[in-house]
């Protein structure tokens, strides 16, 4: 097996850089370094931390247009989507510097006869993440930020085709002032990132990935007796119930569908709309995915680029292919556009039964499922039938009713109301079944990985 790799813009397939996989030295080294600035990191206070944390925020608007620039030739987001995910980073930033000290303050316990308990949250150590390429900024910040904000240090592991932004983010936090290589880029295989599991520095694995790749890092830590967090695909429900905003819930999922270019974990990609209004939403769903515009990413007109990679498009097509031999029927979309790119168009299956990929699995692309529910029993019921539990949404214009069906029918770790979206700084981010376990953002990621040390003063 080679020892290089090179990443290539799906725009146009032209190779963009060429690496090397570091050696086995390498990277113990990497770790080792990576342990000695946790052991200076972790003297730091919270209000201490926090001040970092602010700076990271800075640097990265500092360096916004080359991470944009970067992440869009590297994965063929839309440039505005790429600013988007920058900003949503540093908004990440500033939430946590404002608010992280709070979270991790010591608590204090009343104890039997007037004895005295303190609980403190102490870093761990070394955090290793495997992260993927669909947002190659934010997967990374989401575990980063809060994990230097608890006190450790951490190690990434990016997807190979996003490895130019991964190393640009170690040279922005490089610049912030944290302990030399408190946060440090592997680049490695898999076969490395093994090793790195099993080496005793590392006291926690992050992975947001496939629910297969969930399982293998899952119990290769487990296997060395170390906590996981898990953030792994979904085939996200979205309910239309009869007295919705059609004009609304249209829009929404027609966003909801082909943001990211369809490449995002928590999306809209199953459609369940009631028998009462299914034809009226079809046919402006339809309408409307029809227009969506394809093209240069880097382009004024394009709503949605190409797909990350070939071999990625190649799967999905095939999971169009196969849900149409066992069933469904192809409303718009559904085939290979000729020329350079790795282009995929919006596409609405319907007739979307068990049995068929646009059912029971994750299409990673712009590819919706159109299902006609009977009523909001029988939506739940197929919208919880599902492997996965990452998000959902529900369309209703009584919205203090969606809330209610959201919190005792909804079995999944997000659910959006009358809207769609990606994540926020003060909300728990993560799922269920499937979907993995373990929560980001809102204050609990900052405590995944800390120990929640109780300190006791006992009377007799």
């Amino acid at each position: 097996m080679s020892n290089t790799f090179k990443t290539i813009n799906p725009t146009n397939e032209e190779v963009i850089q060429t690496y090397t996989h570091m050696t086995s030295k390498e990277t113990e080294d990497a770790v080792q370094s990576c342990h000695n600035a946790f052991l200076e990191w972790k003297k730091n206070t919270p209000q201490q931390r926090a001040s970092y944390i602010k700076k990271v925020g800075e640097a990265l608007q500092n360096h916004r247009d080359e991470l944009v620039h970067l992440m869009t030739n590297e994965m063929g987001k839309l440039l505005q989507q790429s600013k988007q995910e920058v900003n949503l980073c540093t908004q990440i930033c500033t939430w946590t510097a404002e608010n992280g000290p709070e979270h991790l303050k010591d608590e204090e316990r009343e104890l039997p006869n007037s004895g005295k308990g303190v609980i403190t949250h102490s870093p761990i150590g070394v955090i290793y993440g495997i992260q993927p390429w669909n947002f190659p900024v934010y997967q990374v910040m989401r575990y980063t930020i809060a994990n230097l904000m608890a006190g450790n240090a951490v190690l990434l592991k990016h997807a190979a085709n996003v490895t130019g932004t991964a190393l640009l983010l170690e040279k922005i936090l490089g610049e912030v002032g944290f302990p030399k290589d408190l946060f440090k880029v592997l680049v490695i295989d898999h076969d490395m990132s093994d090793n790195v599991i099993k080496n005793k520095l590392v006291r926690g694995v992050t992975l947001t990935g496939s629910p297969e790749a969930g399982k293998v890092i899952g119990a290769k830590a487990g296997a060395e007796l170390k906590k996981t967090v898990l953030e792994l695909g979904s085939n996200d429900a979205y309910i239309v119930l009869k007295d919705a905003d059609i004009d609304l819930a249209v829009k929404t999922c027609v966003n909801g569908r082909i943001y990211n270019n369809g490449e995002t974990c928590v999306a809209a990609k199953r459609f369940l709309i009631v028998e009462e209004v299914y034809e009226e939403f079809k046919k402006a769903y339809v309408e409307q995915m029809k227009a969506i515009k394809v093209g240069d990413p880097t382009g004024k007109d394009a709503q949605i680029g190409p797909m990350a990679r070939k071999d990625l498009r190649e799967k999905l097509h095939d999971q169009v292919e196969e849900s149409v031999k066992n069933g469904a029927k192809i409303l718009c979309g559904g085939e290979i556009p000729e020329g350079k790119g790795f282009y995929y168009p919006a596409t609405v299956l319907e007739n979307v039964t068990s049995g068929q990929p646009a059912y029971d699995d994750e299409l990673f692309g712009p590819v919706a499922s159109l299902i006609k529910v009977k009523d909001e029993k029988e939506a739940f019921k197929v919208a919880n039938s599902s492997r996965f539990g990452l998000g959902g949404g529900i369309f209703t214009k009584d919205e203090g009713k969606a809330f209610e069906l959201a919190k005792h029918h909804f079995d999944t770790g997000m659910v959006f109301i009358n809207s769609f979206g990606l994540a926020q700084p003060n909300m728990p981010f993560g799922g269920v079944k499937d979907s993995g376990y373990g929560r980001e953002h809102g204050g609990f990621g900052m405590k995944e990985f800390v120990n929640s040390k109780a300190m006791m003063r006992l009377k007799s």
